[in-house]
C-alpha cells in the first residue's frame, strides 16, 4: 500500500470511471477492490489503508455476515481438520484423495472447489454438508466474515460498500428471478446497514460469458447500480463497458516482482 500511495492515484472507484468517461484521468492511477466481505478487511486492511490514506470498495456477500461461512471456506476447514493419510470421498464421486502433506491437502482442496463451486445451489449444500460429516472437522459457522456492525463500521470509516449478493451462487447457476433476487436483496441490505445508496456491484466468481450473462448485465444496471465490477484480468480504459469493468490482482513473489506488474500494468 506504501508502493501505491507513493506511485499511483488511487480513486475511489466511482470517481475513477467518472474520470476515464471524460477523458481527466491521470496516467498510474488504480482503484483497491477487495471481494466477498471477510472481517479482516476491517480489521489488518483498513487501518494500513487509513495510514496511507488511501481509498477502497469491499463488495460484500450479505448471506455469510454474523458468523457464517461460504463454502469454500467450510471445504478448506473441513479438509484441513481431516485425521488420517487420506480422505475417502467416494460418497462425493471423488474417489480417495491422498492427505499426507500440505501439498496433497491442497490439491485436495482445489479439488473439491472445483467439483462444488459449479453445482446448483441445493446440491452443493449438501454436498458441503456430508464433507463436513466424513471429516468429522469444520463447521459452516464462524468469525472470517464481516459483522453487520462491522459493515457500517466500514462505510462510516469511508470505504465504499459494494453489491455482491446473498450467497455468491453463480448467477449462470440461477434462474432469472433467483439471480434478480440475489442481486437486489443483497443490494437492499447493505443500504439498510449502512444508511446509503449501494451503487457499484461485483460479480461472484465474475468471468464474463461463464459466471453470469449478457442479461444479467441488464439486471445489475436496472436495479440502480452505476457500475460493475468482474474478473476478467484486465486494465480500463475510455472503451471499457462500464458494467463489466476489468481487474486483475497483483500477485507476486516478493514486493518488487508485485511492484513490476503493477507498473507494467499501468503502462498498458
Amino acid at each position: 500500500m506504501q508502493f501505491l500511495a507513493k506511485h499511483f492515484a488511487v480513486l475511489p472507484l466511482l470517481e475513477a470511471v467518472g474520470q476515464v468517461r471524460r477523458g481527466s484521468l491521470p496516467r498510474r492511477t488504480c482503484c483497491i477492490t477487495f471481494d466477498d466481505g471477510y472481517a479482516d478487511n476491517l480489521t489488518v486492511a483498513l487501518p494500513i489503508l487509513e495510514k496511507h490514506r488511501l481509498p477502497a470498495t469491499v463488495f460484500v456477500t450479505t448471506g455469510y455476515l454474523d458468523g457464517k461461512k461460504m463454502f469454500n471456506d467450510a471445504v478448506i476447514d473441513a479438509v484441513a481438520a481431516a485425521d488420517g493419510p487420506s480422505l475417502d470421498l467416494r460418497e462425493l464421486g471423488e474417489g480417495e484423495l491422498p492427505l499426507m502433506t500440505l501439498a496433497d491437502r491442497q490439491a485436495a482442496i482445489a479439488r473439491i472447489l472445483r467439483k462444488l463451486r459449479y453445482q446448483p445451489p441445493q446440491e452443493r449444500a449438501a454436498a458441503v454438508a456430508k464433507l463436513l460429516a466424513i471429516t468429522g472437522g469444520g463447521s459452516q459457522h464462524g468469525d472470517i466474515m464481516l459483522t453487520s456492525d462491522q459493515v457500517g463500521e466500514l462505510s462510516r470509516r469511508g470505504v465504499e460498500i459494494g453489491g455482491h449478493t446473498v450467497t455468491h451462487n453463480i448467477l449462470t447457476n440461477l434462474d432469472d428471478d433467483q439471480a434478480r433476487q440475489e442481486i437486489v436483496s443483497g443490494k437492499q441490505h447493505l443500504e439498510a446497514l449502512t444508511g446509503k445508496a449501494v451503487r457499484v456491484f461485483a460479480y461472484p466468481n465474475g468471468q464474463p460469458h461463464r459466471d453470469y450473462a449478457q442479461h444479467h448485465v441488464t439486471m445489475v444496471r436496472d436495479v440502480g447500480f452505476e457500475l460493475a465490477v468482474t474478473t476478467a484480468n484486465g486494465v480500463c480504459n475510455f472503451s471499457s463497458d462500464i458494467f463489466q469493468l476489468p481487474r486483475f490482482i497483483p500477485w507476486g513473489s516478493s514486493i518488487t516482482a508485485m511492484a513490476a506488474r503493477m507498473m507494467r500494468n499501468a503502462w498498458v
